[in-house]
């Protein structure tokens, strides 16, 4: 069974960047899609950006679309989150998770999900 840690987060100002890890364990990530989700205080769980398991396909929100870039290291069973120019409302829980389905979904269904990394923006 894959297992996910995910890393990288912490404090920023707004306008800063941060790099979040996602690494598995368990299994290779070769054949899944790989998705990251946020949850802030008090809202539901909202999808953030995710790549094909092929790796040519990525989907953004548009919250983030711009400013966030979705990347796999298949070498390293690693897939990361690039973050520039945060604002404060991308302050959240950040999850990523993997999924066996053949279509690259944004909905919160994916197989396997790690514990989540706290992401605050704040001056």
């Amino acid at each position: 069974q894959v297992q996910l840690v995910e890393s990288g987060g912490g404090l920023v100002q707004p306008g800063g960047s941060l790099r979040l890890s996602c690494a598995a364990t368990g299994g290779t990530l070769m054949r899944y899609n790989m998705g990251w989700f946020r949850q802030a205080p008090g809202k539901e769980r909202e999808f953030v950006s995710a790549i094909h398991w092929f790796g040519r396909n990525i989907v953004y929100a548009d919250s983030v679309k711009g400013r966030f870039t979705i990347s796999r290291d298949t070498a390293k069973n690693t897939v990361y989150l690039q973050m520039n120019s945060l604002k404060p409302e991308d302050t959240a829980v950040y999850y990523c998770a993997a999924d066996q389905s053949l279509v690259l979904t944004k909905d919160p269904t994916y197989d396997y999900w790690g514990q989540g990394t706290q992401v605050t923006v704040s001056s």
